[in-house]
């Protein structure tokens, strides 16, 4: 695997000529990696969650989020559960009364931040 933090921004052209000069096969499985990361990321808030850890330099508690997001618990709850297992996010749970129990983004996750300070600098200039 790659580490994608350091890739510069591509063109549609460089994107395009990057995509064709891949083999067969490794086409074939970044195309569904994709795909499964933009089926992962279209879930109900899965995005709102991901941001919320974009822009947070430390580990997040559910309450934490709950208090940042308009989310039911139950759907945050899922979106956590969703994120961990596709190892964006690790949970650490502490042995202590109250229970606590923090998320803290992944590598993997961390590669995905650029995006939202590319979303962030795009909402600057337009609106929906």
């Amino acid at each position: 695997m790659n580490d994608s933090s350091n890739l510069p921004e591509l063109s549609r052209e460089e994107a395009t000529e990057l995509r064709d000069s891949l083999d067969p096969a490794e086409r074939e499985r970044v195309r569904g990696t994709v795909a499964s990361l933009l089926d992962l990321l279209g879930k109900a808030h899965a995005m709102a969650v991901l941001s919320e850890f974009a822009f947070a330099g430390e580990p997040l508690r559910f309450s934490d989020l709950e208090a940042g997001l308009d989310v039911a618990p139950n759907t945050l709850s899922a979106r956590l559960r969703d994120l961990t297992d596709a190892g964006l996010l690790e949970r650490e749970s502490y042995d202590e009364s109250p229970p606590r129990v923090e998320y803290e983004p992944t590598p993997k996750a961390k590669a995905l931040f650029p995006v939202f300070g590319h979303l962030h600098h795009w909402a600057i200039d337009h609106e929906l």
